[in-house]
C-alpha cells in the first residue's frame, strides 16, 4: 500500500536532502520503489515541495532537475575544512591497515585449512611405515637371493617373448622375399622405391632383432647357471 501525500512528501524531502545532489524524476521514482512509491506520486511530491519552497529546480528542456536547498547546510569554513580534511587522511591510513591485517587473517587462515590434521598426518604416517616395510622385506629377500618371481609366471613370460620372437623372424622373412621379388623387377632404385612406399627397416627406427633375439639365449645360460 503507498504511504500518504504528506508521507510521500516527508519521504522524497528527506532522500533529496540526503542525496544533496542534482536529481531527475526518474532517479528518484527508481530509489524509492521500496516505499511503494510510484513515478507519479514522487513527481507530484517534487513539484509540491519545490512550490513550497522546500527543494530547488532548474528546468532544463521538457526535464527538470531537482536538488536540495543549500542554505539548510552549514557550510565548513577553510579551518574546519582542513580538519577534515587531515581527519579523512587518518581515516584513510587506518582503513589501509584493517584491510592489510584483515589480508594477512585470510592468508593465515587459507595456510591452516592447507595443513594436514592431526589424523590425517597419523594416516598418512601410518601408510608411509607399511609401505617402508614391505620394501625392506623385499630388499632382504633380494640379498638372500629369494626369487620373488614364480618360476612357473618366469616360464610363462619366457615362451610368450619367444613366441614373439619368432613372429618377428617369420615377418622378416616373409617380407624380405616378396621385396626382393619387387625391386628385382622394378626399374626404380630400390632407396626410392623404398622412401615412395614409407617402407621402414628394422635399423631405420633403431631396432635391432638380434639384439633382442640374443636375450633368448643369455636367459637360458642365465637359467642354467642358476
Amino acid at each position: 500500500m503507498a504511504p500518504k501525500s504528506d508521507n510521500t512528501e516527508a519521504i522524497v524531502l528527506n532522500f533529496v536532502n540526503e542525496q544533496n545532489r542534482p536529481l531527475n524524476t526518474q532517479n528518484a521514482a527508481d530509489a524509492l520503489q521500496k516505499f511503494n512509491l510510484k513515478k507519479t506520486a514522487v513527481q507530484k511530491a517534487l513539484d509540491s515541495l519545490a512550490d513550497a519552497g522546500k527543494i530547488t529546480f532548474k528546468e532544463y528542456g521538457k526535464q527538470k532537475i531537482y536538488i536540495a536547498r543549500q542554505d539548510q547546510f552549514e557550510i565548513p569554513n577553510n579551518e574546519e575544512l582542513a580538519q577534515m580534511k587531515e581527519e579523512n587522511a587518518t581515516l584513510q591510513e587506518q582503513l589501509q591497515e584493517k584491510k592489510k591485517t584483515i589480508s594477512e587473517v585470510e592468508s593465515e587462515i587459507k595456510s591452516l585449512q592447507s595443513n594436514l590434521t592431526l589424523e590425517e598426518i597419523q594416516e598418512k604416517d601410518s601408510k608411509l611405515r607399511k609401505e617402508v616395510k614391505e620394501m625392506e622385506e623385499k630388499l632382504i629377500k633380494l640379498r638372500e637371493g629369494i626369487t620373488l618371481v614364480r618360476p612357473e609366471d618366469k616360464k610363462a613370460v619366457q615362451d610368450m617373448y619367444s613366441d614373439k620372437i619368432n613372429q618377428w623372424r617369420k615377418r622378416k622373412r616373409m617380407f624380405r622375399e616378396v621385396w626382393d621379388t619387387v625391386t628385382e623387377n622394378s626399374p626404380k632404385d630400390v632407396k626410392e622405391l623404398k622412401e615412395e612406399l614409407g617402407i621402414e627397416y628394422d635399423e631405420d627406427v633403431g631396432l635391432s632383432f638380434q639384439t633382442y633375439s640374443d636375450l633368448i639365449q643369455h636367459g637360458k645360460k642365465r637359467a642354467r647357471g642358476q
